[in-house]
Order: C-alpha cells, then sequence, then structure tokens
C-alpha cells in the first residue's frame, strides 16, 4: 500500500487522479488495472504540518521584530 499526493485533474466530462510513475512501479500498478482508494480532502494544510501551536506572541510582533532585524530600524 502506497501513500500519494496528487491534485484533482478535468478529464474529459469526468475527473482524475495521476499517480506517479515511480510509485506505480513499486507498487507494481499496470495500466487498466482495478484498484482501491482512500480519499481524504486536505482541508487545513497548516494545521496538519504544525498542529495547534500555541505562541508566547502574537503575529503582528514577530512580525514586527523580523522586519526590525531585516531593515535595522
Amino acid at each position: 500500500m502506497i501513500e500519494v499526493e496528487g491534485k484533482i485533474r478535468k478529464w474529459g466530462r469526468s475527473l482524475g487522479v495521476v499517480i506517479p510513475k515511480d510509485m506505480a512501479k513499486s507498487e507494481g500498478l499496470k495500466e487498466n488495472e482495478s484498484i482501491k482508494m482512500i480519499i481524504a480532502k486536505r482541508e487545513n494544510v497548516l494545521r496538519e504540518t504544525f498542529g495547534s501551536i500555541k505562541f508566547k506572541k502574537s503575529t503582528e510582533e514577530m512580525l514586527k521584530e523580523s522586519d526590525k532585524d531585516l531593515y535595522n530600524d
């Protein structure tokens, strides 16, 4: 079993998902072969990646600090 991230693309009047060739090869998948897929829509990629991190400073405060460091003001 493999996990693949991809984009849904229009294919005629349908939608399709492309499986990268190297991943298909590693699983021994062939053209016209039947497969089963589990589809999960990615809702909030940032939250999935970083979780719900609590920062001590607000975003605005962090941006002001980075601007100060960047522009030496």
